[in-house]
């Protein structure tokens, strides 16, 4: 992994980037990850908030940061996807990028960085760092990310965080609510199908934080990521992949211990 500071800054065009945040009753998270955003040296930045229509002192915190907002949205929703989507709806961004309540763009010179990787990229991506509940840092993820990345890459396991991956807004579909647990999985896929350029940046980019609703819910998680892969990758295929992160999953096991993702 490169040091970040080595990367030059300045040396790229600075596309409209657009973060949306989707939040529900997460008082205790929400605020790291608003000055994650709103503290990012990067100039052009869109953050776009969507909230379930909070009543645990979300919204007031919120409030408190509205005027920085390009638009804050509070409203029920159908689930996690059909608030993404919303945002996305709203965004005006030459990219967009998912940072969801609890997590946080890795440092204040991320995104700069990002964008002076590579130019024109149609997908950019990055290392995640997990973190407890506690906010206490527990290493990288299970699955590295990998140095070449196409819309296979996703067979043997997602090893790119969703919040660790910025996508050109023309070719971001949206979410599939089918998919009510994993729907993020089939949106990257369907991303990088289109896409013509995706650069690695060799950064750490997000600070992830362990848990959420596909953890407590992973048998249903699991089904659905089945079908996913199934519908992008073939049926067949699909069966031998899961073969062998099976066996990759119980060597590490034995090797390791219980992963962290």
């Amino acid at each position: 992994m490169n040091n970040q500071s080595q990367i030059p800054i300045g040396s790229a065009k600075e596309p409209k980037l657009s973060v949306i945040t989707v939040v529900f009753n997460n008082v205790k998270d929400i605020e790291r990850t608003l000055n994650s955003v709103l503290g990012q040296s990067y100039p052009n930045i869109e953050y776009i908030i969507v909230d379930g229509g909070s009543t645990d002192g979300t919204m007031e915190i919120l409030s408190t940061y509205k005027d920085r907002f390009a638009l804050l949205i509070s409203e029920p929703d159908k689930g996690i996807y059909d608030a993404m989507n919303k945002g996305l709806r709203n965004a005006s961004g030459d990219y967009v990028l998912f940072m969801n309540s609890g997590d946080e763009i890795y440092d204040a010179h991320t995104v700069e960085h990002i964008f002076s990787s590579s130019e024109d990229a149609d997908i950019y991506y990055g290392e995640t760092e997990l973190y407890d509940e506690n906010w206490t840092p527990i290493g990288l993820r299970r699955h590295r990310t990998p140095e070449q990345f196409d819309w296979k890459s996703f067979r043997y396991g997602m090893n790119i965080s969703h919040q660790a991956i910025y996508v050109r807004r023309s070719i971001a579909p949206y979410y599939n609510l089918k998919y009510p647990l994993s729907a993020d999985i089939d949106w990257v896929i369907k991303a990088a199908k289109k896409a013509r350029k995706i650069t690695s940046t060799r950064l750490v980019v997000a600070k992830y934080l362990v848990g959420g609703l596909s953890k407590k819910r992973h048998r249903q998680s699991l089904k659905e990521r089945f079908r996913i892969f199934s519908h992008h990758y073939g049926f067949l295929p699909t069966i031998l992949s899961h073969i062998i992160i099976t066996i990759r999953y119980l060597r590490h096991l034995l090797l390791v211990g219980k992963p962290r993702d």
